[in-house]
């Protein structure tokens, strides 16, 4: 899917000494990682054009399927959290109302790839 925010992603080969046994024990010299992109905070004036609806956190929930019924893109899943600033769905607690921001392009390109160093 073209959305995908792995699309594009800088990656970096790692054959640090740190990693000598693990590199051994897999038969590789190397391992390929991706950098650890940014994720711009929103400031006032951008929240004042979003959109949430509200949402009621129940059992089998997953910001995965959140964000395929609601956006019909399950690789939009990192948005909801994101936004709720629960990085996981152990943050979040049965009945606890979560908002489901839109539209989810505006919030995805706030997303940048690390500054090559």
């Amino acid at each position: 899917m073209s959305s995908g925010r792995y699309n594009n992603r800088q990656k970096r080969f790692n054959n640090s000494e740190l990693y000598y046994e693990i590199l051994s024990k897999r038969g590789v010299k190397q391992i390929r990682q991706y950098l650890t992109p940014e994720i711009k905070t929103l400031t006032a004036a951008e929240r004042s054009h979003i959109t949430t609806v509200q949402h009621i956190w129940k059992t089998g929930d997953r910001f995965y399927k959140l964000a395929h019924k609601y956006y019909g893109n399950p690789e939009y899943w990192w948005i909801i959290p994101w936004y709720n600033q629960m990085p996981t769905e152990n943050h979040v607690n049965l009945g606890q109302i979560i908002l489901i921001p839109f539209p989810p392009e505006m919030l995805a390109s706030r997303y940048t790839d690390p500054v090559s160093g």
